[in-house]
C-alpha cells in the first residue's frame, strides 16, 4: 500500500512486489499518477514486523554495516483492521511515495511543464485512490479540468542515477534562461520519438524527441546530474552521460537482494524452537521478564512450542546466547550463505527437523544412481529476503552470486547508514538434488572425446567459456576477477535445474514463474569443500506455506519419470538448429550457449543468474554435438 505527501492514499501493492518490482527508487505506474518510493527515513516502521533470521542479518551488517539491527517487514495494516473507512488511521499505513517524473502533458493543449509551475494541482479521491492523480487547471482547450499524464521519459546511467529529462537544455540544445512554457506534439500513431516534437512557445526553438536516442543522444544530451529523487539528494558528481529511457522501463531498477533458508542451528530441540522465536524472547532480560513476555504471548495463542519447557531452562539457553562474542563483521565467511544450507542438505538429517524446516531421504530414480548421490525431500522451508540496494541499467544478477556486490552500481536505501532494511519472509517446499562427486570431477577432467566425432573436451569448452566470460565482463566494465566465472559444472547444474523446472511446472500445480532455483556450486581445488547441488523449491507468504504439489513429485518412480521427459524435451529445441548453434561470441549481450525460450530460459522469479550460464548441450546430446553431454 503506498500513500503519497504522507496523507493520500494512491493505490495497493503486494509486499512480494516491494521487493521484488518496486521497491525503494523505483517508479509505480498508476492508472493516473507516476510515483516514486523513498528512502527509508520517510518510513513509518511502527506497522512493521521484525523477522527473525541471524544468518541473514549477519550478512546484510557485513554489507551494510554493523548498525544495521533488525529486518522489517513492509508496514500492513492489522488484520482486523477496518478498512472500508478511507479516513480511517488505517487506511493511511502504508509506504511513501512521491510523484516522478515531476514533468506533466496536458493531453488537451499538449502544455509540457513541471508540477512547480503551478499549472497542475492534484486532485484526490479517497474513495477511489487509483483515480488519484493531478489536473490543468485553466487549460486553453477544454472547458473541464483534464487529467494530466506523466511524461514518459526519463534519463538514467549506469551509476544508479535517475532524473527527469532535460526538456529545457533539450530544446534550447544547451542551458538558456528561457523557461518555455514547452508543447509535447506527436504527429503520427506510432509513438516512436521521432513523430514527437517538443516546441517552445516563446521562441522558435523546437526538437524531435529522436535527438535524444542513438548515436544522436551521445552527441545531445549533457552530463549526469547525479541525482537520486528517492532520497532527495545529489551525489558529489558523474562521469556518465545520461541515457534517455521510457517511464516504466524493465531495466530502471533491479533489486539486490539476500536471502537465507531458517536452517536449524540449535543442538537440541530447545534450542532449535528459541531460535525460531528470537526476535521475541531475545529481548528478555531477566527471567522474570521471559515469564512475563511468555504468559503474554501464550495468552494471544503465540509461542506455544514454547510452553512444553520451564522458562529457567528456556533462560538459560538466552543467557547463553546472550553472551555469546558476535563475529567479527569483515568476516567473509557470513557472506556465504548457501555453504550451510549446503551441509544441512548433503547429511538430511531427520532428526533435527523444526516446525519451519523438514527434511525426509528418499533413495535416487532408478537409472539414475550413477549420477545423484542422494535426493532429499524439504517437506517445509522457510526462506527470509532482504533487500540491501538496487541498480539500474546494469541488472545485479550479472555479479551478484560472484560473492561480491559491486558498490559502483549499487544506490542505497537511505542517505544516511540504515538501522534496519526491508524484508519478507515466505514458507514452502521442495527438492533437493545432489550429484556424485565423483562422477561429476571425472566429466570436468575429462581429456578425451567421448565419440570418435569429438570436436572438443570438456576442459576445452571451460577454457573457451572462460573467454566468453571475461569478453562479457569487459563489455561491461566489469573486473572479471571480482565477477568471477562460476565454473563448468554450475553451467551443468544451472541447466539441469531449468530443465527439471519447466517439466515439473507441468505436473505439480503450481505455474513456472512459482518455482524457484537455489544452486550450490564449487569446484575442486578452492578453499572449502566442492559442492555439487540444486534445490527447486516453491513458496508462499502464506503462514502455512504452499499445498505439497512439488513434494509429492520427488518420489523415486515420479522424479525418474520427470527427469527422462526433461532430458528428452532438452534433445531438440523447437528452434534448432539456431538454438543449437548458438555460442556468446555471436553477440557481447549473451552469455549463454544453446539455450532460449523455447527450451532453458525461465521467468526471472525463478533463475538466480538472469537466464545466463545456461547450455543444454551440457546434458544431453543435440543436433550439433553429442560430445559433451553429461547425462549419457
Amino acid at each position: 500500500m503506498t500513500q503519497s505527501n504522507y496523507k493520500y492514499k494512491v493505490g495497493e501493492l503486494r509486499p512480494s512486489q516491494i521487493m521484488f518490482s518496486f521497491g525503494v527508487g523505483a517508479v509505480v505506474d498508476l492508472p493516473n499518477l507516476s510515483v516514486m518510493v523513498m528512502g527509508l527515513e520517510d518510513w513509518n516502521t511502527q506497522r512493521a514486523i521484525e523477522l527473525g533470521e541471524p544468518r541473514l542479518l549477519a550478512a546484510v551488517c557485513q554489507e551494510l554495516g554493523s548498525q544495521v539491527q533488525q529486518l522489517l517487514s513492509p508496514p500492513i495494516p492489522p488484520d482486523d483492521a477496518n478498512l472500508s473507512n478511507p479516513f480511517s488511521e488505517y487506511a493511511r499505513i502504508g509506504i511513501p511515495v512521491a510523484p516522478f517524473p515531476s514533468w506533466m502533458v496536458c493531453p488537451k493543449c499538449r502544455l509540457l511543464a513541471p508540477l512547480q509551475s503551478g499549472f497542475f494541482k492534484l486532485k484526490d479521491n479517497p474513495y477511489r485512490p487509483d483515480q488519484t492523480g493531478y489536473v490543468h487547471t485553466n487549460c486553453s482547450k477544454s472547458t473541464k479540468e483534464p487529467s494530466v499524464i506523466p511524461s514518459r521519459f526519463l534519463v538514467s546511467c549506469e551509476r544508479g542515477h535517475l532524473d527527469d529529462f532535460p526538456w529545457l537544455y533539450f530544446v534550447h540544445k544547451g542551458n538558456t534562461g528561457c523557461q518555455g512554457p514547452l508543447r509535447f506534439e506527436e504527429y503520427g500513431v506510432s509513438g516512436s520519438p521521432s513523430d514527437i516534437f517538443v516546441k517552445c512557445d516563446t521562441c522558435p526553438h523546437q526538437r524531435p524527441l529522436s535527438d535524444a536516442f542513438g548515436d544522436e543522444g551521445k552527441k545531445n544530451m549533457p552530463n549526469c546530474r547525479a541525482r537520486h529523487p528517492h532520497l532527495r539528494s545529489f551525489d558529489d558528481g558523474c562521469d556518465r552521460q545520461m541515457k534517455t529511457i521510457l517511464l516504466g522501463a524493465s531495466n530502471s531498477w533491479f533489486p539486490i537482494t539476500l536471502s537465507a533458508l531458517s536452517i536449524p542451528t540449535g543442538t537440541n530441540q530447545l534450542e532449535q524452537v528459541v531460535e525460531q522465536y528470537w526476535t521475541v524472547v531475545g529481548k528478555a532480560t531477566s527471567l522474570v521478564v521471559l515469564e512475563g513476555i511468555l504468559q503474554a504471548f501464550q495468552s494471544l495463542g503465540q509461542l506455544q512450542e514454547l510452553s512444553k519447557y520451564p522458562a529457567d531452562k528456556i533462560w538459560a539457553i538466552i543467557e547463553q546466547k546472550q553472551t555469546q562474542p558476535q563475529g567479527n563483521g569483515d568476516d567473509e565467511s557470513v557472506r556465504d550463505l548457501k555453504t550451510p544450507e549446503w551441509e544441512v542438505f548433503s547429511t538430511a538429517e531427520g532428526s533435527a527437523n523444526t516446525p519451519e524446516f523438514q527434511l525426509q531421504r528418499v533413495t535416487p530414480p532408478l537409472g539414475y544412481e550413477n549420477y545423484f548421490s542422494q535426493v532429499v525431500l524439504v517437506e517445509r522451508l522457510r526462506e527470509v529476503r532482504a533487500l540491501v540496494g538496487f541498480t539500474r541499467i546494469q541488472s545485479p544478477g550479472d555479479f551478484l552470486d560472484s560473492g561480491e556486490i559491486l558498490t559502483d552500481y549499487r544506490v542505497h536505501l537511505s542517505r544516511n547508514n540504515p538501522k534496519w532494511v526491508p524484508a519478507s519472509e515466505v514458507k514452502g517446499e521442495g527438492i533437493f538434488i545432489q550429484f556424485q562427486e565423483t562422477i561429476l570431477q571425472n566429466w570436468e577432467q575429462s581429456q578425451r572425446c567421448l565419440t570418435t566425432s569429438c570436436s572438443a573436451s570438456t576442459q576445452e569448452y571451460e577454457k573457451q567459456a572462460i573467454v566468453a566470460h571475461q569478453k562479457w565482463c569487459s563489455v561491461r566494465s566489469l573486473d572479471p576477477n571480482i565477477v568471477r566465472f562460476p565454473g563448468i559444472r554450475y553451467i551443468l547444474i544451472h541447466s539441469f535445474a531449468h530443465a527439471l523446472m519447466r517439466q515439473m511446472a507441468i505436473e505439480c500445480g503450481y505455474n513456472a514463474a512459482s518455482l524457484k532455483e537455489r544452486i550450490y556450486s564449487r569446484c575442486v581445488g578452492e578453499e572449502k569443500e566442492p559442492m555439487a547441488g540444486v534445490l527447486i523449491y516453491t513458496s508462499a507468504p502464506d503462514s502455512e506455506g504452499t499445498l505439497g504439489g512439488l513434494v509429492n513429485l520427488g518420489q523415486p518412480k515420479t522424479l525418474g519419470y520427470h527427469i527422462d521427459q526433461a532430458l528428452q524435451q532438452m534433445r531438440l529445441c523447437a528452434s534448432d538448429p539456431l538454438c543449437a548453434e548458438h555460442t556468446p561470441s555471436i553477440g557481447p549481450t549473451s552469455l549463454h550457449w544453446a539455450a532460449c525460450h523455447a527450451c532453458l530460459f525461465s521467468p526471472e522469479t525463478s533463475c538466480e543468474r538472469g537466464n545466463k550460464y545456461l547450455d543444454r548441450a551440457l546434458l544431453v546430446p543435440t543436433v550439433l554435438s553429442g560430445d559433451l553431454a553429461f547425462f549419457q
